[in-house]
């Protein structure tokens, strides 16, 4: 039997899930929880093979957060993080901490079941990274554009960027510069209103 624990704090999605990974084709469901913050725990008892962990969890758990803490500590469990906000950052954050598959809530339960079956076997399951529609349809912007972009909807000012991905304070204005240009805004303001109104980054997960 393969154990599966379910991390969502949407209880309808959880009871969905539930139902979808039936012993009758050889799952054990040995969790359900709302917070995140709680999967470690979790693990140091029942250690499932797979968890299904969505990014934004009760009282603001991260997903991402936990995933990362829970492959450092057990690395032979499988996790898929999952989400139901067109956010772009997420599957890109979830594939470089090492998680094995990022599943969108707008696939049916079923697809959920069948990517558990693959990353069992050994495989990594992604769907193609999302950019930023840019106003003016410029050339998308970089990796490091987007990680500069992303810490700076956090609130952070650019010396603490700067301080946080270690390069030049000189070097993330310059970035900063480049993706205004390129999304046609006057101010980076503008930018910043665009990107976190459109729900294309959340800086709080």
């Amino acid at each position: 039997m393969i154990k599966v624990l379910i991390v969502d704090d949407h209880k309808v999605m959880r009871d969905m899930l539930e139902r979808e990974f039936s012993e009758a084709d050889g799952f054990e469901v040995i969790g359900s929880l709302e917070n995140a913050a709680f999967v470690e725990t979790f693990c140091k008892a029942n250690t499932p093979d797979v968890i299904i962990m969505d990014v934004c969890t009760q009282f603001g758990a991260s997903g991402l957060d936990a995933t990362e803490k829970i492959l450092s500590a057990y690395p032979h469990v499988k996790i898929i993080v999952t989400s139901g906000f067109n956010e772009v950052t997420y599957m890109p954050r979830a594939k470089e901490i090492g998680a094995h598959a990022f599943v969108y809530k707008t696939k049916g339960v079923e697809y959920y079941r069948q990517t558990v079956q693959r990353v069992i076997s050994g495989e990594y399951v992604f769907p193609e990274s999302q950019k930023i529609p840019l106003p003016m349809g410029e050339t998308p912007f970089t990796d490091r554009e987007m990680e500069v972009l992303r810490l700076m909807c956090k609130y952070m000012n650019s010396q603490s960027v700067a301080d946080e991905l270690f390069i030049e304070k000189k070097s993330v204005e310059r970035h900063i510069d480049n993706m205004r240009q390129k999304a046609g805004f006057s101010r980076y303001a503008e930018l910043l209103v665009y990107v976190l109104s459109n729900g294309w980054i959340n800086p709080n997960y």
